[in-house]
């Protein structure tokens, strides 16, 4: 009888499971945390380069955003998790697009 208790396996099912600890799926709060991850993710690997200080001052003000409020309606701890994570790199990349040129640097004044 294995193959009736068969689990699917793969990375999709370990981050469903990590980001769905109590066993209900949550689409919303997973949403905002892939996009938060994304974001955050976006803004620490492009404020390595200066001249991108436009791209990377937005995505981490967007992605600082979204996590506070993924972190306002977040359910698990797994979510509370990742979503620290992107923050802390969208917190970095905005604040690193801030000191090379600001959100209209050049473009606005």
């Amino acid at each position: 009888m294995t193959q009736a208790v068969r689990q699917p396996r793969g990375p999709r099912t370990l981050v469903g499971a990590v980001l769905n600890s109590d066993g209900k799926p949550h689409p919303v709060e997973n949403t905002f945390v892939a996009v938060t991850v994304v974001l955050g993710a976006l803004a620490a690997i492009s404020s390595l380069w200066t001249g991108l200080h436009l791209l990377t001052s937005w995505s981490g003000l967007i992605g600082v955003l979204t996590g506070a409020w993924g972190q306002f309606i977040s359910a698990t701890t797994g979510e509370r998790f990742l979503l620290i994570i992107g923050l802390g790199a969208a917190a970095f990349g905005l604040f690193l697009g801030m000191a090379h040129g600001g959100l209209f640097g050049g473009v606005i004044g």
